[in-house]
């Protein structure tokens, strides 16, 4: 089965992240989606993160009802920080039986050739990319690309917990399922 991997530290998670999963599903030769939840991306600050349990449930709740999608918590036994070519090749260790993928925004792939062990991913993994505003895809790498002409959401995580922090409505941004949970736990408020 061919499966996308989908990293982020999904903080928290939103409707941009399911309709360019969704979108890639019905797009694509990938079969199912995995969300890997980061517990810690080497690229952003520890700090600003919700705990990764919180993180992987609000994820949980978000595609519960989606069988093709799943929020994944592979990384969290990983050693920190995660370097998503360790967890490429514990994934092609426990499960040979899968072909694995990357999926990424434009702005990931820009930076594709500063990850550790870049050379490896780019040789060994299809990559699947999305647009992002203001990132152009060029594929100077030689990666296995495909470039992948999904929805152009200007949403981000970082503007809905700054709505949250502000006291301002985030519905129809996030799940309802994940809006309830957020609010129930405060988080994000300061």
């Amino acid at each position: 089965m061919k499966i996308g991997l989908y990293f982020g530290s999904f903080n928290p998670i939103h409707v941009g992240h399911l309709i360019i999963a969704s979108h890639l599903l019905n797009e694509t030769n990938i079969e199912k989606i995995w969300l890997v939840v980061s517990p810690h991306n080497p690229f952003k600050q520890e700090n600003g993160l919700l705990n990764e349990y919180h993180r992987l449930h609000l994820a949980k709740l978000a595609t519960e009802n989606d069988p093709r999608i799943r929020a994944s918590d592979i990384e969290f036994a990983l050693p920190k920080p995660s370097y998503t070519v360790h967890t490429l090749a514990w994934l092609r260790e426990k499960h040979p039986e899968h072909e694995f993928c990357l999926i990424m925004g434009a702005d990931s792939f820009g930076n594709l050739h500063k990850w550790k062990n870049a050379d490896v991913i780019i040789r060994d993994y299809d990559i699947y990319v999305y647009p992002r505003p203001g990132f152009a895809v060029e594929n100077t790498i030689n990666a296995r690309l495909f470039t992948v002409e999904a929805p152009l959401l200007q949403l981000s995580a970082t503007h809905i917990r700054k709505c949250i922090t502000a006291g301002k409505s985030v519905r129809y941004m996030v799940p309802d399922v994940v809006l309830e949970e957020i609010e129930k736990g405060g988080y994000y408020r300061k």
